[in-house]
């Protein structure tokens, strides 16, 4: 007997198949299937012959693969009874839930009396596979690993990418070759972490981001997580993703992977961009007024540091308002006694001494000027010197002789009387004053991985935004350490790197944008000396690189002349015009011929409108400026294509006269996505900015 289960949408196909009782392999995952393909004859078609030197039939590549049934490689879940005895459960079909948009199977093993459940659904208009596994026990048994519900990976396909970083660094796109074994990635360290984004990119081979067939994954978790990549020695390939080996340090009775979020993608790397940054946008995020534009951002942290004083903050504040700022961020520093980074985190109360008439004051000088006012938060945090450490220090999680990060350590997000402290001082702050976002920090990773941490820390979360739900929350952990679909199902913006550097910010960017879209990708203007880099930048290039996503300022503006107050005025001022249609923009990666240029398209979903930004990040090898190729045009249509004015003048090294230089063209999509722009020469650096519109 055969069993099969398939979802579809207009553009991919996914069909389970499964022998007698047995947990179903995935036989197919592509290009849309013809309504009558036969499911039971894709299965026997699936199947693989054997030779010498091999078992005489071949184990399955199940959704969870058991060892039990001789499977060579990494099994889907790893379990021990309550007394430390390993569990080798062998699941059989108990019951199924199915529609047209969604899967749920559950089998059972009744030695080891144990559950699972497997959750398949598809959104006909994202694209996105959303796919979760889950486990019951009728004991508390212990879990090293689960995996969400496997994948396979595609025969003709040559690499992998996925993602490394580090502090001022994130979203470094790996390569990896298949080959016989597993890449094995496991976060360890409490958070989503700079060092191991839970994504990978998977392209057949010849795939670029704008043409070819890609697979793309993400495992939406703010904890550790591990994913396996694994050649077997027959040749198929698995996809596993799940919570980082061993994060269940408790014995329970249910356990549940997050959602692993899975697209194909006819349409290179950017289907799967597409797709990701629509279903984040559109399904996940939840913002608490959808219908308000997204406000410029002013955060003072590198304006003023600890060094909170109420004059100057109002100074900043009026010239923050006139540069086009909608809404002010206080920053660290405002409570406790706060001066440095070593003491007071936890003591969330405001600081007297800076504040003698309390946070109103400045609120109401907010207010006045246009803006709305946000202040900054690091709730899963505590500083050994700190009033609530002295008198809770059992609320720390780790041991006494810890490292420290930051001088501080991380409390222990699991107990009920740690949520119920940060809760009250939280509320008090919240109900207090007219506040409308939280810049929520996480600036340590945990002295130990565990996952009831992340599960507390969410319902702390959940908890406030249930009572406050006109905070906007923003997630920052040292940067882009937390920045996941777990964490964005709580919170409206990331802060995607603490380097405002805007050269590193055009590749970080770049990179981040394969999984998240503008709305809540945030973007500020540096000051003009870096001041994690050192690097001198023009403010011209800073401007438009932060105009690439949710646009924010993040210096001392009265370091600006009256130069550089203008050029931001106005670059804020065309990301203000735009951000209605920006908001809904695609990202799409361009393929630069020449590697130093960064370019991308953001287009409207109905194509008729678009704004390229080409970045260079260094000095070209060749001497003339190579066309650089547009995507997802109509052929036979006309656009009109106007280079924005992004600098003063041209560069005196550009010399010629290019068309663009000149006046706008009108060109057809053939043209632009055939053979592409020819872009004026420019100095790294510098940003072209480039308008176009269906005719």
């Amino acid at each position: 007997m055969i069993r099969t289960w398939s979802l579809h949408d207009e553009r991919q196909s996914l069909v389970l198949a499964a022998h007698r009782e047995h947990l179903p392999e995935v036989v197919y995952f592509g290009p849309r299937l013809p309504d009558g393909e036969s499911a039971e004859t894709l299965f026997m078609a699936y199947g693989l012959d054997v030779t010498g030197g091999m078992l005489d039939a071949n184990p399955e590549l199940s959704i969870c693969p058991e060892a039990t049934r001789s499977f060579p490689g990494q099994p889907g879940l790893i379990v021990r009874d309550g007394d430390g005895r390993p569990l080798l459960p062998k699941f059989c079909y108990e019951s199924e839930e199915v529609d047209e948009r969604k899967i749920v199977l559950t089998y059972r093993d009744e030695t080891d009396r144990l559950t699972y459940q497997a959750r398949f659904s598809i959104d006909p208009k994202t694209h996105i596979i959303e796919a979760q596994a889950a486990l019951e026990a009728d004991r508390p048994v212990l879990l090293h690993w689960l995996s969400a519900p496997v994948f396979p990976g595609p025969q003709l396909s040559d690499e992998m990418f996925d993602f490394a970083g580090r502090w001022c660094g994130e979203f470094q796109m790996n390569r990896t070759a298949w080959s016989p074994g597993i890449r094995y990635r496991e976060n360890r360290t409490g958070r989503t972490g700079h060092e191991h984004f839970p994504g990978l990119i998977v392209p057949v081979r010849g795939a670029t981001n704008a043409q070819g067939q890609a697979y793309g994954f993400h495992y939406g978790w703010s904890g550790g997580h591990r994913m396996v990549a694994e050649e077997l020695p027959d040749g198929r390939r698995q996809i596993q993703f799940g919570q980082a080996a061993r994060m269940e340090r408790d014995a329970l009775t249910r356990f549940e992977t997050a959602p692993l979020y899975a697209v194909f993608s006819n349409d290179g790397i950017n289907g799967c961009a597409v797709a990701f940054q629509r279903h984040l946008r559109d399904r996940i995020v939840a913002f608490p007024k959808p219908d308000r534009a997204r406000p410029v951002h002013y955060n003072c942290w590198e304006a003023v540091y600890f060094n909170h004083n109420l004059p100057e903050l109002k100074d900043i504040a009026e010239r923050a308002a006139d540069l086009g700022a909608e809404r002010f961020v206080l920053d660290d520093g405002w409570f406790g006694q706060r001066d440095d980074d070593t003491s007071s985190l936890s003591d969330w109360e405001v600081d007297p001494r800076k504040y003698p008439d309390g946070l109103d004051p400045l609120i109401k000088h907010v207010h006045s000027l246009g803006m709305t006012f946000g202040i900054w938060f690091e709730p899963e945090m505590i500083n050994p010197d700190s009033s609530i450490h002295r008198a809770h220090p059992e609320w720390a999680l780790g041991g006494e002789d810890q490292i420290l990060g930051r001088q501080q350590k991380a409390l222990n997000m699991a107990l009920p009387e740690v949520r119920e402290f940060l809760y009250e001082r939280m509320a008090a702050i919240l109900s207090g004053h007219d506040i409308d976002y939280i810049k929520w920090d996480h600036n340590r990773v945990l002295p130990m991985p565990d996952a009831a941490q992340t599960r507390g820390s969410y319902a702390l979360i959940d908890r406030l935004r249930a009572d406050f739900p006109h905070v906007e929350i923003e997630s920052c952990a040292s940067g882009g350490g937390r920045i996941d679909f777990g964490i964005l199902k709580r919170t409206q913006r990331v802060w995607l790197s603490d380097s405002n550097d805007a050269l590193e910010r055009l590749r970080i960017q770049h990179n981040a944008a394969i999984f998240l879209p503008m709305a809540v990708t945030g973007s500020h203007v540096g000051p003009r000396v870096c001041h994690t880099s050192g690097r001198v930048l023009d403010i011209r290039f800073r401007a438009w690189v932060a105009a690439q996503r949710h646009m924010g300022f993040e210096m001392d503006p009265r370091e600006l002349t009256e130069d550089e107050a203008a050029v931001l005025k106005g670059v804020t001022a065309w990301w203000k015009a735009n951000r209605d249609w920006l908001y809904y923009a695609d990202i799409l990666r361009l393929d630069s011929p020449d590697p130093s240029v960064i370019a991308e398209q953001q287009q409207t979903s109905d194509g008729s409108r678009f704004v390229v930004f080409a970045g260079k990040a260094d000095t070209s090898a060749q001497i003339a400026p190579r066309p650089l190729r547009l995507t997802r045009l109509e052929a036979n249509a006309l656009y009109q294509v106007e280079l924005r004015r992004t600098a003063e003048a041209p560069p005196t090294l550009s010399r010629g006269n290019p068309v663009l230089k000149q006046q706008p063209v009108k060109l057809s999509g053939q043209y632009l996505m055939s053979y592409g722009l020819t872009l004026p020469w420019s100095f790294p650096q510098s940003m072209w900015v480039i308008e176009g519109k269906k005719l």
